[in-house]
């Protein structure tokens, strides 16, 4: 008898598990490893949720709530989406999830049939793929570099395209890379998805974390009332508000896909938690200075980053005006190495300088990596310090 179904004999494991588990191995025996892989921020969740969370606690509200969400929390998201994004919704259009990646699974379920195609912009994040394939669905990756800022372009788009394809999936501010499409280039998406009358996936997690001037959030569903009508709004409280571990997203969309969702839900997470609900709530509708303060810090982060990773001989970078991370080219640090591709330099990097960082692999690419800069100054000051004499060591021993 075949112990496991073919569905999840499909997944792949995360590129991530083998050096994330070296890395504990190497603290548990008390080495100092600085970790540059989490896509986490590095606060405390601010004073004002916790508190709400403890009155929800000492006022009972700890039992079953409806699949989509509390109906408070449904409609502090309709606000914040009017108030922030220019979208009207109601709240039948909302359902709240058990974090933004619960939403974008039980989305992919409820849309897609067997052999559907979902275009995918390569970089991406690491669960994009697997997420489709337990749908049954077929991932389309669209290959993007620095020269196109890893953005795809509405001639690859249009490309792509055939009688199989049902939706296209966007990811800005973006994970891995940072950037950020302008409203221009979302207008030229979504007017080819309106011509072949696609579903458009748009996860905007990381709307409140962008830094230039020159870039602002724009949801892609709030530029014309056709994008509107086909478009699922991807977001949730973890990056914008530091609550990773409460697990609060949300699902906007027309409301006979949402109320599908909805039933989803029910049949397997019941609800999300309760307490959790409430903590969002007070996150959508109270102070909102904590998320500039972090923002800030999180820019001042980012230039020392880019600025360090220019002198560092061997890598290069865009700018990121976006999310917590750089996506650093190594594809010259590799020529001077006895490394293939990013598995093996990530690996070789955490274990001769015990700096942690995702190799590309899991986005999509062999010559990059991926590092966090949600941590301390000191910390990302230190690991420079390692990256740039393991790179340096490295050619020189070539």
């Amino acid at each position: 008898m075949n112990r496991l179904s073919k569905r999840v004999q499909q997944l792949t494991p995360s590129p991530t598990l083998a050096i994330t588990a070296k890395a504990q191995e190497l603290k548990a025996a008390g080495h100092n490893v600085i970790g540059l892989g989490a896509g986490e921020p590095d606060f405390n969740t601010p004073k004002h949720i916790l508190e709400a969370a403890k009155k929800a606690m000492d006022e009972g509200q700890t039992k079953y709530t409806p699949s989509s969400g509390i109906p408070k929390l449904r409609q502090a998201i309709v606000d914040k989406l009017s108030r922030e994004n220019g979208l009207t919704y109601v709240p039948s259009q909302i359902t709240v999830t058990v974090g933004a990646k619960h939403g974008l699974y039980n989305l992919f379920q409820v849309l897609l049939n067997k052999g559907d195609e979902v275009i995918v912009p390569m970089p991406y994040w690491v669960s994009y793929l697997d997420q489709i394939t337990l749908a049954e669905g077929q991932p389309v990756i669209l290959t993007t570099d620095e020269q196109q800022n890893f953005k795809i372009t509405p001639e690859q788009l249009e490309a792509a395209i055939t009688e199989k394809t049902k939706a296209v999936l966007i990811n800005s501010p973006s994970n891995p890379t940072g950037m950020v499409y302008t409203p221009e280039e979302l207008q030229k998406i979504g007017e080819i998805c309106v011509k072949y009358d696609l579903w458009i996936i748009s996860d905007e997690i990381y709307e409140h974390l962008v830094y230039d001037e020159q870039f602002s959030p724009v949801s892609i569903a709030s530029l014309d009332p056709r994008f509107y009508e086909r478009t699922f709004v991807i977001n949730g409280v973890s990056k914008t508000y530091s609550m990773t571990g409460w697990r609060i997203g949300f699902v906007a969309g027309p409301a006979d896909v949402i109320n599908v969702m909805n039933d989803l839900s029910s049949h397997s997470v019941s609800n999300p938690t309760s307490i959790a609900q409430f903590a969002a709530l007070a996150a959508f509708t109270g102070p909102q200075e904590p998320v500039k303060k972090m923002k800030a810090a999180f820019k001042e982060r980012r230039d020392y980053v880019v600025n360090r990773i220019h002198e560092i001989e061997g890598l290069s970078c865009l700018t990121p005006p976006g999310a917590f991370y750089v996506f650093i080219n190594i594809r010259k640090a590799l020529e001077e190495s006895p490394y293939q591709n990013s598995d093996e330099w990530s690996t070789a990097l955490l274990e001769k300088e015990q700096v942690a960082v995702v190799p590309g692999s899991a986005f999509g690419s062999n010559h990059h990596v991926r590092i966090s800069y949600a941590t301390s100054i000191e910390d990302l000051q230190e690991a420079f310090k390692r990256i740039e004499h393991f790179t340096s060591h490295l050619a020189v021993n070539r």
